[in-house]
């Protein structure tokens, strides 16, 4: 298991961190967030997670509350200093009681300082899910000549895909904590350097992107891709034109 981040002992809860009318404050953001993912399955009894980085800070929902009811009081914020700290260098500044930072955290932190995101998402989407299933191991999730690809970025510098373009989503194997994924999400980033999610078997899936509104919208095209994949089987359909 990957070592937990330590807290730190001279923390209080620092308000000031996650208060803010502006509903673009990642405090605010998290929550809007997760109760909108909550409406479409993605976040069902407690699963699921999201993290944002800005400037030097990042904003982790909690682990164990149901996200319909998240509220900025229950968000962890961690220093991001610049060199980006490891897992078990992480300090957080904040520290809600009687709650657990996500398990997802050093998920989170591989698309934050492997590919500088500003935004993680992790769902527990059934139609991620089931695709999964479908894939046999070590196989990645491709599929072509669908216009919702376009939603999709292609190589850095290089805008979104097309058309014709083949989305490859890499897959690695769940284990029993979710921490313990660190290791093969980080594999996995540099086998795919153009990848900006992955897929987890019987989980769900990370995706990630420049900020937020670019990680909602990958996530969004992707759950799309998932589910009419599922219905293109069904059809004996190829995901690849």
């Amino acid at each position: 298991m990957a070592p937990k981040a330590p807290i730190d002992p001279s923390d209080t809860d620092s308000d000031v961190l996650i208060t803010s009318p502006d509903a673009s404050h990642p405090a605010n953001l998290i929550c809007n967030l997760c109760r909108h993912f909550y409406t479409l399955g993605w976040v069902t009894g407690t699963g699921g997670g999201t993290s944002i980085r800005k400037d030097d800070k990042i904003y982790i929902a909690p682990s164990g509350v149901q996200k319909e009811l998240l509220q900025p009081t229950d968000i962890f914020v961690a220093s991001y200093p610049s060199p980006p700290p490891t897992y078990d260098s992480l300090t957080y500044l904040r520290r809600p009681k009687n709650l657990k930072p996500s398990a997802c955290t050093p998920l989170f932190l591989a698309a934050f300082t492997r590919r500088n995101a500003g935004a993680c998402i992790h769902t527990h989407s059934q139609w991620a899910v089931l695709v999964t299933l479908l894939l046999s191991p070590s196989e990645c999730f491709e599929i072509s000549c669908i216009e919702q690809i376009k939603g999709l970025p292609a190589r850095a510098g290089e805008g979104n895909l097309g058309y014709f373009d083949t989305l490859r989503v890499p897959m690695i194997e769940n284990t029993a904590h979710e921490e313990d994924l660190a290791g093969a999400m980080e594999e996995a980033m540099d086998k795919y350097p153009d990848t900006c999610a992955i897929l987890v078997r019987r989980h769900g899936i990370y995706v990630w992107g420049e900020d937020v509104h670019k990680a909602k919208t990958r996530c969004e095209s992707l759950d799309y891709l998932f589910q009419l994949a599922i219905e293109m089987r069904k059809l004996q359909i190829p995901w690849v034109g």
